[in-house]
């Protein structure tokens, strides 16, 4: 599958892309907005990527994030908790850290809306965030998101809790 604008393309994750989400999901920098608490072997992301990257059976679907003109992955986004009854998934994203601050995240998040409302017909689509992860709530809130929740001391930091927010965006050409 292939979603793309002038400069950025969304494809579905493929063995071959074993690697660089291996380096990705293992940066411990990143581990506690992914709420990860342990690395993942190469094995389990090769065997995610043969056998559960499949969103009506999985209702999880990782894409990478791919500039056009070199063919870099530079990220990858995912759908997830897909509930096809309610029409609504969550949306989750990553840029390496080399590319980050170029318009990249924005780009593929406004691509995946595009196509969760008007391929998946999705009614909505949610993210969840850090109440400090002021990079994503910047983000989510420049693409049409709106706050519509606040778990109060949700997630664990080594400084103590933290809350975390809930982001929505309804698709209004929804019936």
């Amino acid at each position: 599958m292939f979603l793309e604008n002038d400069n950025i393309s969304l494809r579905t994750a493929e063995p071959y892309d074993a690697e660089v989400i291996y380096r990705w999901e293992n940066d411990r920098d990143i581990w506690r907005v992914s709420e990860t608490l342990a690395p993942y072997s190469m094995h389990q992301i090769e065997q995610f990527l043969l056998n559960n990257n499949d969103l009506t059976s999985e209702k999880q679907l990782r894409m990478i994030i791919e500039r056009n003109d070199d063919k870099t992955p530079i990220g990858c986004i995912d759908i997830y908790d897909y509930d096809q009854f309610n029409e609504r998934a969550g949306i989750g994203i990553l840029i390496d850290e080399r590319f980050r601050n170029r318009g990249f995240a924005r780009q593929s998040v406004e691509i995946l809306i595009d196509y969760c409302f008007k391929t998946l017909i999705l009614n909505q689509i949610y993210i969840l965030t850090s109440i400090d992860n002021t990079q994503s709530i910047k983000l989510f809130e420049s693409v049409g998101f709106q706050k519509c929740g606040l778990r109060k001391q949700w997630l664990k930091t080594p400084c103590g809790f933290t809350d975390q927010l809930e982001y929505q965006l309804i698709n209004t050409s929804h019936k």
